[in-house]
């Protein structure tokens, strides 16, 4: 897998094909909408998703935390899609196993009691801060703070030749807010249109390209 860095804030960070973003002044990854539990939750109401998928978020997660050697994460909400199924049973095992020091700043999609994460030794909180950047689920509009966030499940569009077009998944940076792509192996893309000024840094076969850059 091939890595970019870049500057966001007065920080160096550094995206992985994963979805992650690693921060090296603090030691952590950011990872935003995993949704565990979309997989069984899909497959319970008839849709034939592979059980593959349940698997394939965990090791994405063991993939970044080894190749930055570091077991601080930093969830950037939606981490459970709903309520418990056995999928939360994985994600327990895995925390026990692995122990990170791990904080889940609150999404529209958590609603999972706070005390089933606090057994888990798991700090929840509505907002984060890795010093003065702001940690948030949804995007924030305010020009005097940085911000990283998720949400919205970021995509930029590519087009060939003819009709010929791909979404991809991508790391969005506007002004003073970055947008991290879905680390979920099972969720959509909402494709944004970057202004002049915007940063798109998306994840191709393994690897980020940048695609739109300030010079």
């Amino acid at each position: 897998m091939k890595t970019l860095a870049f500057n966001f804030g007065g920080l160096e960070c550094v995206g992985h094909p994963s979805g992650a973003l690693y921060v090296p002044a603090y030691d952590c990854l950011l990872i935003a909408d995993v949704h565990l539990g979309k997989v069984s939750h899909f497959r319970k109401h008839g849709a034939a998703v592979p059980t593959a998928a349940i698997q394939s978020n965990f090791d994405k997660l063991d993939i970044a935390m080894e190749d930055f050697k570091t077991d601080r994460i930093y969830f950037l909400g939606d981490l459970f899609h709903s309520h418990t199924n056995k999928e939360w049973d994985y994600f327990a095992r895995w925390t026990q196993e692995r122990k990170p020091e791990t904080t889940l700043v609150l999404g529209n999609h958590d609603i999972i009691p706070l005390s089933r994460y606090d057994a888990l030794g798991i700090t929840t909180c509505e907002v984060g801060a890795l010093g003065d950047l702001q940690l948030t689920h949804i995007p924030e509009d305010k020009p005097e703070q940085f911000t990283i966030s998720g949400h919205i499940h970021p995509g930029v569009r590519l087009r060939g030749v003819g009709r010929q077009s791909i979404s991809l998944p991508c790391f969005f940076i506007s002004g003073k807010q970055m947008i991290l792509p879905a680390f979920g192996s099972f969720t959509g893309k909402h494709v944004l249109r970057p202004g002049s000024d915007d940063r798109i840094y998306a994840i191709a076969e393994g690897e980020l390209l940048a695609l739109h850059e300030t010079p």
